[in-house]
């Protein structure tokens, strides 16, 4: 019986990753900077110590590959000034009511960063 369940397991393969973007609204005066953070396995968007940058009043789409359902969070701060935060801000460990999301394969999730 458990010959048959770990056949069944290897057979079934990894989960397929999702595609998804996150667009980012930036309507503070100065430049932001973003991380997205798994809250279910150690991965951090965009990763390797790289931050997504976004310019003053500017709008961009970023593509993320996560897991179907897994929860994501993000941070944001001032560019250059990591003690005005946002979010999950950028150590991921501030607390937030609206900052996280679950990753559904071909969606948009829209993060707004206001003055």
């Amino acid at each position: 019986m458990i010959r048959l369940a770990l056949a069944a397991l290897l057979l079934a393969g990894p989960a397929q990753a999702a595609e998804m973007s996150v667009f980012v609204k930036n309507q503070r005066s100065q430049g932001v900077a973003v991380e997205l953070f798994s809250r279910d396995r150690e991965t951090v968007w965009p990763g390797d110590d790289k931050v997504f940058l976004i310019r003053p009043g500017a709008r961009k789409s970023v593509p993320i590959s996560c897991n179907p359902g897994e929860n994501i969070c993000w941070g944001a701060w001032v560019n250059g000034d990591d003690s005005v935060t946002a979010g999950v801000g950028p150590d991921n460990d501030q607390p937030c009511d609206n900052c996280c999301f679950i990753c559904v394969e071909h969606s948009t999730e829209t993060i707004d960063l206001a003055e």
